[in-house]
């Protein structure tokens, strides 16, 4: 467990001109006394860390020193070869570049490992475009990753839903592919200041500017990804609906429903009644959705609210109980 933590911090060293104390800790998920001392014993296994003295100081390497990838494992090896996408890396024009970059991860490593990325590639494939969608990626695509590679800017012709095309002056941040789509994450001065989420495949033209943009190094990419699709969902969730449910419809309203609005429905439930039932006000995307995704719940739950769609659970109760003569 050790090594391995030893390792990584060699590795993250590496990776950064100089790290503090604090940065380490919550990388290699330790305390900074355990980080002082982890590097203690790097120096004396002949590591040349450095550590810099005052408020702004922190650890870094000396003298240009580089670790092989021999303290690699299997396991390790195959999951690094599970790191690409190959479908992505066409698309995006890189996969000469993660041809080239696995050839030389392949040499690095130990003659028994040699067979890791044969046994990985033939174990797990990612098809990432969802089903009956084209394959094809947006034809502006690669143009758009090499902007955001290069921290380019990027002014593009972008295609509105309403089918009106508006010209933007983007500072192009990071790409996300979504079940087949791609995303393009771009800063945006005008007209409203931040980051903003543009479909790739709506843009009808994309020059990149010849000069740099300054990255805000703190951008979080990933976590700017979960909060937009959040919002994404709940915007999408425009009627509530008011049901009972038993022990066992609660447990399931999650499975059945948008995930995250079941759950948070049943937490924000009352006390059962008497017979163990609880009432939830759960957001739907329509009452058409509402009906066909409560369906599952069968006689585990009951409609209050709105009327109406009580009414088309009461219509077709009448109607499979005819069909099964029962009533």
């Amino acid at each position: 467990m050790r090594a391995a933590r030893l390792i990584k911090l060699v590795l993250l060293l590496q990776s950064r001109a100089s790290m503090t104390g604090a940065e380490l800790a919550r990388r290699l998920e330790v305390s900074e006394r355990t980080v002082a001392r982890d590097v203690l014993a790097l120096s004396e296994a002949g590591v040349p860390v450095y550590a810099d003295r005052g408020r702004t100081g922190g650890y870094r390497l000396v003298g240009g020193y580089r670790t092989r990838l021999t303290g690699l494992g299997r396991t390790e090896a195959e999951a690094l070869f599970l790191s690409g996408v190959p479908t992505a890396l066409r698309a995006m024009g890189l996969a000469d570049a993660a041809s080239a970059a696995r050839l030389k991860v392949s040499a690095a490593l130990l003659p028994e490992l040699g067979d890791a990325p044969a046994t990985a590639a033939q174990r797990f494939h990612l098809d990432a475009p969802g089903w009956w969608q084209p394959a094809d990626p947006p034809p502006l695509l690669p143009a758009t990753a090499d902007a955001v590679w290069d921290d380019r800017p990027l002014t593009v012709r972008y295609r509105r839903r309403d089918g009106a095309e508006v010209e933007r002056d983007l500072e192009p941040y990071g790409l996300v592919l979504k079940a087949g789509v791609w995303y393009l994450i771009a800063y945006v001065a005008e007209p409203r200041p931040g980051h903003r989420v543009y479909r790739v495949d709506r843009f009808t033209a994309a020059t990149a500017g010849a000069g740099h943009f300054d990255r805000d190094d703190a951008f979080d990419l990933p976590a700017f990804w979960e909060e937009q699709a959040a919002l994404f969902a709940r915007s999408l969730l425009r009627e509530t609906v008011v049901l009972r449910l038993s022990p066992e419809g609660a447990r399931r309203l999650p499975y059945v429903t948008d995930r995250r609005a079941g759950r948070d429905a049943v937490s924000a439930a009352g006390p059962p009644d008497a017979a163990g039932w609880v009432t939830v006000r759960l957001p739907v995307e329509s009452l058409d959705v509402a009906q066909e995704q409560l369906s599952a719940l069968g006689p585990e739950a009951e409609v209050l609210e709105p009327a109406e769609l009580r009414g088309r659970f009461a219509e077709a109760a009448r109607r499979s109980a005819g069909l099964y003569g029962v009533g």
